[in-house]
């Protein structure tokens, strides 16, 4: 015996379609119209289960009413070179008489008394919205063509020409520096010279048992003059250093 034909309606007639990208649940609509006169039940079923959700995916449909579902899509990483084998089936047959229990319904239903109809689901990525996929892991790269219009600034040969001189200048700078320094230590040296000089005792200066004392107006207020001297002249020229 020949399966009945489905009394609804079911629009789409064929097939179920998300638009992508599938980054976050996509929703997609399925409309079942009763054209009869008799109350019609109807029950929805997927290859993919855990894949979808269903928003009624049972219930009665009035005569010459309709009734809206939402079919949701679960996020996932879409590959193009998967084949979708994903699809529906509503299944429907007329109401009984009396209170409906949907469970029961289609428990003890009857086969001949069923009718079906079969959807494939069909996934579209929108115009721009390109993906590229590594075949191993099948991770998702996201195309960017935007960035490839992305200009980075170029140093020109004035800019280059103007950093060679500036790091010239640094150069002779810290050579000039260095030949100052030379210089100081030279003048410190001579200035030490002279002062370990005054120092030097002669030999009039002992006796046999005791050392002769140096007065304020001796030999030991000259060297004090002379580190002071030289103090005074390393300070100048420090200072001078930072103000020139």
């Amino acid at each position: 015996m020949s399966k009945r034909d489905q009394v609804l309606i079911i629009e789409p007639p064929i097939e179920l379609s998300f638009q992508g990208p599938f980054v976050t649940a996509v929703t997609s609509s399925m409309k079942l119209k009763n054209p009869s006169d008799k109350k019609v039940c109807f029950k929805i079923k997927t290859t993919a289960p855990k894949r979808y959700c269903v928003k009624p995916n049972s219930g009665v449909v009035d005569p010459t009413s309709e009734v809206q579902i939402a079919v949701s899509l679960q996020p996932f990483e879409y590959d193009p070179s998967e084949k979708n084998k994903h699809k529906f089936m509503v299944q429907s047959m007329f109401a009984p008489d009396g209170e409906i229990d949907q469970d029961k319904l289609w428990k003890d239903a009857d086969s001949n008394e069923m009718m079906d109809s079969k959807l494939k689901c069909v996934f579209v990525m929108p115009a721009g919205a390109e993906q590229k996929y590594v075949p191993e892991n099948k991770v998702p790269v996201k195309v960017y063509p935007e960035l490839d219009k992305v200009e980075l600034p170029v140093k020109s040969d004035g800019d280059m020409s103007d950093a060679v001189k500036e790091i010239k200048k640094l150069n002779e700078g810290l050579s000039q520096i260095r030949q100052e320094n030379l210089l100081l230590k030279e003048e410190t040296m001579r200035l030490k010279r002279i002062a370990a000089a005054s120092e030097k005792p002669d030999a009039s200066s002992y006796s046999s048992t005791t050392v002769a004392a140096v007065g304020p107006s001796g030999e030991g207020l000259s060297t004090l003059y002379i580190y002071a001297a030289l103090a005074i002249l390393i300070i100048g020229m420090i200072l001078g250093k930072f103000f020139l």
